[in-house]
């Protein structure tokens, strides 16, 4: 199997559930290039790893990371954040 599969619809971000959890969830996502995940907030904490591609995380406590095949970032509860496409990439986040 393999991530990209897992995206069948050409949509410019895309998230799937891959794996539940008794506590948690894993989702597969795909952003494309210059696509934008508009500014939401989580409620617990996450980790989103990048696969492959790259993508640039910002949050609204001035955070901006990009991040590379194998980059991570830790995504604080009830902080805003976003994430931009600058190739199409493949990521996991992890709740």
């Amino acid at each position: 199997m393999n991530l990209r599969e897992i995206h069948t619809e050409p949509r410019e971000v895309s998230a799937r559930s891959l794996f539940n959890t008794t506590e948690g969830a894993v989702k597969a996502m795909q952003i494309q290039e210059n696509a934008l995940l508009k500014e939401h907030i989580t409620k617990v904490p996450a980790l989103l790893l990048c696969v492959n591609g790259e993508v640039v995380f910002e949050n609204e406590k001035g955070l901006k990371q990009s991040l590379a095949s194998g980059d991570y970032v830790l995504i604080e509860p009830q902080v805003k954040h976003w994430v931009k496409g600058v190739q199409d990439s493949q990521l996991l986040l992890i709740k």
